[in-house]
């Protein structure tokens, strides 16, 4: 479970607001760990397609961090829920399968997680 402090520091950096030199980023992000999960907001297929199976599992970990934190606050009957996320091999195929299309090549690979992440458990 060493990807998971990477992970966390890629879930920081994407709730950060930007601004700042590159250096300064890499900093927030902790060193998020390799490849493009250290800049998650700014990956696309094409970053998808050219990295190694770790550097994307790391990315799917960052991604899947992200999207799963507490939304709303709690009551007392009921728990706080988190937000919706795939697991790691529905986010693989989605990925290999969309950034497959030449026409991806520009996706961004957080917009495609959320999206599918929201119909995630749903019946076709």
């Amino acid at each position: 479970m060493l990807l998971l402090p990477a992970a966390l520091g890629a879930a920081l950096a994407l709730a950060a607001c930007g601004g700042g030199s590159s250096a300064q980023n890499q900093q927030a992000a902790g060193n998020a760990g390799p490849g493009i999960a250290a800049n998650v907001r700014l990956a696309d297929c094409t970053d998808w397609k050219r990295e190694s199976v770790e550097e994307r599992l790391a990315t799917i970990h960052a991604l899947h961090a992200f999207f799963g934190q507490p939304i709303g606050v709690g009551s007392k009957g009921s728990p706080q829920q988190s937000g919706a996320t795939l697991d790691d091999k529905q986010a693989y195929e989605l990925f290999q399968n969309d950034c497959a299309q030449f026409v991806a090549r520009g996706f961004k690979l957080f917009l495609l997680y959320g999206r599918a992440a929201g119909f995630a458990g749903v019946e076709p």
